[in-house]
């Protein structure tokens, strides 16, 4: 299921300027891929993708040339899948609860992939919690969590 969504991207993005995560949620929508926006953002991250200037003066959506940080990523996304135990959403709060001196590195995972409507983070030992624009917002990327950890 990620494996063709992320592939849809790539091909969405290399047949047509995508200037939004919005837009990019439309377009797989039209294509028959129903996610999140937390999702596409996770996905972005993954592929390394960023904006660049497109020959009309907006921007699209292009693979990186850069690969240097995807193996750091991918080692802070593997202890964020290890590490996390957790996650309880409350009002616009999201905890997570980690496995002994993991929470750091949670929550240095989670500000790497610039989540849409996660305002920051604060980390202790076991304990991080993150700060989401809303409560539907935290209740939604909760349950993205908890969808994650069943995996």
């Amino acid at each position: 299921m990620k494996e063709n969504r992320q592939k849809a991207i790539l091909d969405i993005i290399t047949r047509q300027d995508v200037e939004t995560q919005e837009q990019l949620l439309q377009l797989l929508g039209e294509s028959g891929i129903r996610c999140t926006q937390a999702t596409i953002s996770r996905d972005i991250k993954e592929l390394q993708l960023v904006k660049e200037l497109n020959s009309s003066g907006g921007y699209r959506y292009v693979r990186s040339v850069r690969r240097g940080d995807g193996e750091h990523d991918l080692r802070l996304q593997t202890i964020f899948r290890e590490g996390v135990v957790s996650a309880a959403a409350a009002q616009n709060l999201v905890v997570l609860k980690t496995m002994p001196g993991l929470a750091n590195a949670a929550a240095a995972a989670l500000d790497r992939m610039e989540i849409e409507g996660m305002v920051g983070t604060l980390a202790g030992d076991d304990t991080a919690l993150l700060i989401m624009t809303t409560s539907h917002t935290a209740e939604t990327f909760c349950g993205e969590i908890r969808e994650m950890l069943r995996q």
